[in-house]
């Protein structure tokens, strides 16, 4: 009786650095490589494939450099493909690449789909056949663990399992140590894939894997269904990076199984850094972070809905699959028309106020936040902004500065250069300030002369920047005489929180959301004091 998944010893297999980073758009250099090891080790990935070393200089001087780590979970993995068809094994510079990489485990990669064979590789069935066993047998005599990856794998069974199946066996017998089952189109649906499996893994000894591409969205669905066929290595990457419409996402993929399935793939108090790592691999790979992304998304645990939110503040398990803490995420609160009387109550315990007992201003508040949105404000997208609208008509908000007036002048040169400059009025406790800044624009012009005008006085504003500005226009149709909305996300190293402006000039409603963005920071700057 074959065993459950919940018994066997399954690993994970992180493809980041190589599959990964066939993402259009990204490219790592050698420094962020490892960098991302580094990190996927201390959280406890089993596997990390590296690359090809022979590929490009880059990746070559990255094979010299990651010796000098100092690992204590993952085994390092080189990755390469078979010998070439009617050369000798002697004289295939790829393999001999992967033994020069010195890493104690090598990836190869060879064909299980007959039509990939012949037009692909254009040689014949049985030459791709000794490709294969005399590959894996060249490593393993090298002194390696040989992981073989049949690519189209699922796709060759489905037009001629026996032959499939043939280079299957013949990576076995020449000492594979595990053979990883690839979807390398993404086309298998979760149920082929678990037939398929289940039938591999009654004719193979050696310990399967699986390789899921995502290009009909089941990947990770794939992956799952892999492991509780039989599959015991799962490779994948970190946020589902990779060509076309990704891999498998691990950081689904191993809640999925920690918490769903009782795999204990790793540790609970590890599992609780799977938010951060995350969003650490995003900032590496410099691609902003998917707020929706299941378990590790801002808005993964945010509730919106009145009927919701008042049914979470009592029992988040109405509608929370998990804990977010169980995976370093946070349960979030988001304000909107939509919301009732329940989320104003929460917010305001955010702050240290409880105003459960004051149904007159909780409906205050709550009206206030309608009137705005049917204007144009976006309060779910403006966190910091709406705490200020609370601290506010709950009386506990700080005023900093007050403006007197600005003023933004921009000049276009026969030359074509262009020069915006803005000056700046405010009084701050007690003093009349006057600054007069340059900027690449009204708005950067605007927060340079504010920052000079509080800088002496509110020295913590360096700690305080802005991260990224977004403008809408919320009326197309009225053209230049419409309504603008600006979103400005700001933050200051360890958190981060959105502030609006909306109104016809989008000057004043850049300078409604810088305003908020600076006062928030300083108010959150002044409560840790």
């Amino acid at each position: 009786m074959p065993m459950s998944s919940s018994e066997r010893d399954i690993k994970i297999y992180d493809t980041t650095l190589r599959d990964g980073a066939q993402r259009e758009g990204l490219s790592l250099s050698v420094e962020d490589k490892l960098k991302i090891v580094e990190h996927l080790d201390r959280f406890g990935v089993h596997y990390v494939e590296c690359g090809y070393p022979a590929s490009n200089p880059k990746d070559a001087e990255f094979f010299r450099q990651v010796k000098n780590l100092q690992l204590t979970n993952c085994r390092l993995v080189a990755f390469g493909s078979t010998r070439r068809a009617l050369i000798s094994i002697d004289q295939s510079k790829e393999l001999e690449a992967l033994v020069q990489a010195e890493t104690p485990c090598a990836c190869i990669v060879g064909k299980s789909w007959e039509l990939h064979v012949r037009s692909a590789l254009k040689t014949t069935l049985d030459e791709n056949l000794w490709m294969i066993g005399d590959s894996a047998e060249y490593l393993k005599k090298a002194g390696l663990e040989v992981i073989y990856d049949a690519e189209h794998f699922f796709d060759g069974y489905k037009s001629n399992a026996a032959y499939a199946l043939k280079t299957l066996r013949v990576a076995q017998d020449a000492g594979a140590d595990y053979i990883c089952l690839c979807d390398t189109n993404g086309g298998t649906l979760p149920r082929e894939v678990r037939r398929i499996v289940e039938e591999v893994a009654a004719r193979i000894r050696v310990p399967l894997g699986i390789h899921a591409h995502n290009d009909c969205e089941c990947a990770v669905a794939n992956t799952i269904v892999a492991a509780d066929a039989g599959a015991v290595l799962l490779e994948g990457t970190i946020n589902g990076y990779g060509e076309r419409c990704g891999n498998a996402n691990l950081i689904s993929v191993i809640p999925n199984l920690v918490l769903k399935m009782g795999i204990p793939v790793l540790p609970p108090e590890k599992l609780a850094e799977l938010t951060e790592l995350s969003h650490y691999v995003a900032e590496v790979c410099n691609i902003n972070p998917n707020p929706h992304q299941p378990y590790v998304g801002q808005m993964a645990f945010s509730h919106k809905g009145g009927i919701h939110v008042s049914a979470v503040s009592r029992e988040p398990e109405t509608y929370e699959h998990v804990r977010p803490e169980l995976v370093g995420n946070l349960q979030r609160i988001a304000v909107s028309e939509l919301s009732g009387r329940s989320t104003i109550v929460l917010k305001a315990k955010e702050i240290g106020k409880d105003i459960s007992g004051n149904s007159e201003k909780v409906q205050e508040i709550l009206e206030a936040v309608k009137d705005l949105e049917h204007v144009g404000y976006h309060f779910e997208a403006a966190d910091g902004s709406f705490e200020l609208l609370l601290r506010k008509a709950l009386g506990v908000h700080e005023v900093f500065f007050r403006l007197e007036s600005f003023r933004v002048i921009m000049e276009k040169r026969e030359d074509g250069k262009v020069a915006t400059e803005a000056t700046i009025k405010i009084h701050v406790k007690g003093r009349r300030i006057i600054a007069t800044a340059e900027g690449n624009g009204p708005v950067n012009a605007l927060d340079n002369a504010m920052r000079m005008a509080l800088r002496h006085v509110y020295p913590e504003l360096d700690a305080i920047e802005l991260i990224d500005y977004k403008v809408r226009v919320l009326d197309e149709k009225k053209g230049t005489g419409a309504v603008t909305r600006v979103l400005i996300e700001t933050g200051d190293g360890e958190k981060t929180w959105g502030t609006i402006g909306v109104s016809e000039n989008i000057i004043e409603a850049s300078w409604q959301a810088l305003v908020d963005s600076i006062e928030l920071g300083l108010t959150h700057t002044k409560s840790v004091e």
